[in-house]
């Protein structure tokens, strides 16, 4: 099975609106044709400037695709400044990040309101980007698989195999995020292999499918050598997404 490569742009409470615009608009002059055959192209910009994305996206007839950053399980309520899936989907949003480390770690989520999102977002017929990985002490107590396979087994709970196969899970180590610090290419491929193993004994069938992308501190710099690896097939990329020029470079990581 052919798995189509992915670059996420994640941005994180970055960009307003109108720089938003200009942040397309200039990723867009930067890739042509080949480079959208090649690799998938998602950006993931605030609550705020979905909307200034969807125009420029459709306006311009261009192939990036938009993505959220996060969403609540919820269809409609008293849930005051949650979004619900329906809410996205209205916008043109095709992938949705679900259970980043930042939203574990800062606003309390569970594997369980995890679960809840990532059916959710298929139930709204987005595709999910489940996000799973290690702190540095769990790695250091040799944690790290216990700790990635709870993620992943919770996070595709009551899913079915035609949906694990259509999602995206991102592996992200936590102590990479940020940091400038990278999992070697090589310790970052055993973990998104491990990631696969995983997928598949929770779903038969699905893993071959299933697209692996690695995040932490992704740049044009260690690009290439993490795609090299067999079963990492892209990146969530945090702040080397936020310049036009690095973002383009990490996408166009062949050349």
């Amino acid at each position: 099975m052919t798995r189509k490569n992915l670059i996420v742009g994640n941005w994180k409470m970055n960009a307003n609106h109108l720089e938003t615009i200009q942040m397309v608009q200039k990723l867009s002059y930067r890739l042509d044709v080949a480079d959208y055959d090649r690799v998938e192209v998602v950006i993931c910009p605030p609550f705020t400037a979905l909307r200034s994305a969807q125009t420029v996206i459709e306006t311009d007839h261009l192939s990036i695709k938009l993505g959220a950053q996060n969403v609540d399980w919820h269809e409609s309520g008293a849930f005051t400044g949650e979004v619900s899936p329906s809410m996205l989907a209205k916008l043109g949003v095709s992938f949705v990040i679900v259970g980043h480390s930042e939203r574990r770690q800062l606003f309390g989520e569970t594997d369980d309101t995890v679960n809840k999102k990532v059916k959710a977002v298929l139930g709204a017929g987005m595709t999910p980007i489940l996000c799973v990985g290690e702190t540095e002490e769990e790695r250091d107590a040799g944690e790290a698989e216990s700790k990635v396979s709870t993620q992943v087994r919770s996070g595709l709970a009551g899913v079915s195999v035609d949906d694990v196969a259509a999602m995206v899970i991102a592996y992200e180590p936590i102590w990479a995020i940020g940091t400038g610090r990278t999992a070697s290419a090589d310790d970052a491929g055993k973990m998104c292999s491990f990631v696969r193993t995983t997928v598949e004994a929770v779903a038969p069938g699905a893993s071959d499918q299933t697209r692996v992308l690695y995040g932490g501190s992704v740049n044009p710099g260690n690009i290439a050598g993490l795609m090299a690896k067999r079963d990492i097939d892209g990146g969530l990329v945090g702040g080397a997404s936020l310049d036009p020029d690095t973002f383009a470079s990490v996408i166009r990581y062949w050349v």
